[in-house]
């Protein structure tokens, strides 16, 4: 490993118990929504589009949620997209309920940038691995040991992880920001996603010191077992998301994040594609892309076990009966303290206003061959 990398030890435990309780994987899985019949399936989706009327909400579904929730958003004039779009979409919306599938941070990130709006979740058990491994208490004191370092953190983090930031970043832009940052001669403290701190070190030369955290879906695609796979299919091309491990990273054609990995299959013109991110991307993918073939990468060898067998446990716990419950009820209802959310939105509006200078500077730069590749990655995660 680099000498530059310096690692915590730290390996926050998924569940825990008394008071403290968490939704851990296990419990996850329990609450995953048992799959509607036909009939079940059709009549849910129009009580859903008559309560999101009779409310005058909008659907906001992230790409790893189950494709019938995707459809419905697009369907109903809602909106899919990575977390950061989602949060942007809510805002612009003219609608004053956004209903949020996807997991607590993706509301919490919807609440902070429209703070005036109901925000409400199928299930406020759906958290993220990332999020749960970075706990607050023990994250400020981890940023209180090192002040001499910029704090910069991962969109999968609490509001009030994000309210201890300098910067968030998502997977599209961290590179961008970090470089710009390492350039200024700035030390960074990384948060919470090891391999994507990692991913973004090794690409910048960046002085970073990584909180050890991991997705539980990225954490567990296989190298080995990738390259088996490549030889299977030699023309494939192999989309890999950062917050993968080094050595699948490494195997990668296209490394980038969520929108980024579904232009990248609407643009190459291979028919195959191996596919390491979350499943539930391959929605829109095929989608984007009618007539390519998608290959998940594989998450274990033979006779091992996965967690999330390239699925988040917690989006799962996304359906359309939890869905039109909770639009029937206007119950589970995201808040964020307001002194938090005050905090928290300055490293958001620090990357936006980050990114927005960056696109004007390729507009105006005179050579968009040369920026535009620089710049490709400028975007939502």
């Amino acid at each position: 490993m680099d000498s530059r990398i310096k690692t915590v030890e730290f390996d926050k435990p998924l569940v825990t118990s008394g008071a403290g309780a968490v939704c851990g994987v296990g419990q996850a899985w329990a609450k995953v929504p048992p799959a509607p019949s036909k009939e079940e399936r059709a009549e849910l989706k129009a009580r859903i589009r008559a309560l999101l009327e009779r409310e005058k909400a909008v659907l906001v579904a992230h790409y790893y949620v189950d494709a019938e929730l995707q459809e419905l958003a697009d369907e109903t004039g809602g909106c899919v997209a990575d977390s950061l779009e989602m949060a942007r979409f809510g805002r612009d919306h003219e609608a004053k309920t956004l209903i949020v599938a996807g997991v607590r941070f993706m509301g919490e990130t919807a609440k902070i940038l429209s703070p005036d709006k109901r925000i409400l979740m199928p299930d406020l058990d759906a958290t993220c691995s990332l999020d749960l491994g970075c706990p607050a208490d023990e994250f400020s004191a981890f940023c209180d040991a090192h002040p001499d370092r910029t704090v910069v953190v991962y969109a999968n983090t609490s509001a009030a992880v994000k309210a201890r930031a300098d910067w968030m970043v998502t997977s599209s832009i961290g590179l961008e920001i970090v470089a710009d940052l390492h350039a200024r001669g700035e030390k960074i403290l990384w948060a919470p996603d090891r391999h994507l701190g990692n991913y973004i070190q090794k690409k910048t030369g960046a002085d970073m010191l990584l909180w050890q955290g991991s997705c539980l879906v990225h954490d567990e695609f296989k190298g080995i077992e990738l390259d088996v796979l490549r030889a299977q299919y030699p023309h494939a091309k192999v989309l890999v998301h950062p917050e993968s491990p080094e050595g699948v990273v490494a195997l990668a054609d296209v490394v980038g994040s969520t929108t980024q990995l579904i232009d990248a299959a609407k643009r190459l013109d291979a028919t195959h594609f191996i596919v390491a991110t979350d499943l539930g991307i391959l929605h829109k993918m095929r989608l984007a892309a009618p007539g390519k073939t998608f290959i998940e990468a594989p998450t274990a060898g033979n006779s091992a076990t996965c967690k999330s067998c390239a699925h988040c446990p917690w989006m799962a716990m996304n359906g359309l009966a939890n869905l039109a419950e909770v639009l029937e009820r206007g119950n589970n209802e995201i808040f964020v303290d307001p002194a938090i959310a005050e905090r928290a939105r300055r490293p958001i509006d620090r990357m936006l206003a980050f990114a927005a200078e960056h696109k004007r500077r390729v507009q105006t730069s005179g050579d968009l061959a040369r920026d535009g590749a620089l710049f490709a990655n400028v975007g939502a995660a």
